[in-house]
């Protein structure tokens, strides 16, 4: 047996960006990617966009003016928000912030202009997510995310992280497209829809997209899913594999509020 010891997870960040259904009453959309084939961590699933968090992320929290919503959080609490910010906008272009001075949301116009300005070498790592804030004058709206869910990799799993899982409102007209590299298209869809398509093979559904979209799915509008989960005490899960004739079961902790504690993830191979 080996006695190497676990690796430790990566920091890591999504958001599930929520709008109302324009066609289906009482239904949520939310915005997934599908990943790249070729990339070594959830290749061709669809997934929320979100990363690890960096160095750069770090450095923004030394400027309070660039962020609302940080009043009480740590060091480790701010940089899981940042990067929740930075990496949305990295992957599908939508623009959590504020101009300077401003109460609302940027408009999509303006969040346009920052996306193709910037977008491009922030993901190429040309420009830091610090430089296109202070260039453009905006402030970071961590107080639009509502912590949802904490889960962290396995252990024994060749790559792990450690992700805070975050719910948001989708800015007005900011509808979002995938960067073509990490991401190879980007639908809003209803929980109930990417469900049915994890069910027939249409989409590759990990496991906690999938339990996240299930509890998602008992929302009836945005702001009821902001609402709910808003103050909520939030459990860390870390899925347990274990085997039980012929099959595959993930445990997770009951209290974490996914209508279980162990589920069939498929015969042992």
């Amino acid at each position: 047996m080996s006695t190497e010891p676990a690796k430790p997870p990566r920091p890591a960040s999504t958001i599930l960006l929520l709008r109302d259904s324009a066609e289906t009453k009482g239904e949520i959309e939310v915005f997934m990617m599908v990943r790249h084939y070729e990339i070594d961590f959830n290749s061709g699933a669809l997934v929320f966009p979100g990363g690890s968090v960096d160095k750069g992320d770090q450095d923004i929290i030394a400027d309070p003016s660039l962020y609302a919503g940080g009043e009480g959080l740590d060091a480790s609490a701010l940089s899981f928000r940042i990067a929740a910010i930075r990496e949305t906008f990295e992957e599908s272009g939508i623009l959590l912030a504020r101009p300077k001075g401003s109460k609302v949301l940027v408009d999509a116009g303006r969040a346009g202009e920052i996306e193709a300005a910037h977008r491009a070498d922030l993901c190429d790592n040309k420009i830091t997510f610090l430089k296109v804030l202070t260039d453009n004058g905006m402030v970071l709206a961590l107080d639009e995310l509502v912590p949802y869910a904490h889960w962290i990799t396995p252990e024994g799993m060749p790559k792990r992280f450690d992700t805070w899982f975050f719910l948001a409102a989708a800015p007005p007209e900011q509808a979002g497209a995938h960067d073509g590299k990490e991401s190879t298209d980007s639908i809003w869809v209803s929980p109930r829809e990417a469900l049915e398509g994890g069910d027939s093979g249409r989409f590759k559904l990990p496991f906690p997209t999938t339990r996240n979209l299930i509890r998602l799915g008992k929302q009836s509008s945005v702001q009821a899913a902001l609402d709910d989960s808003r103050g909520k005490s939030i459990v860390t899960v870390m899925p347990v594999m274990t085997k039980l004739n012929g099959g595959r079961q993930l445990r997770i902790p009951l209290e974490a509020g996914y209508d279980g504690d162990v589920f069939e993830v498929g015969a042992v191979g």
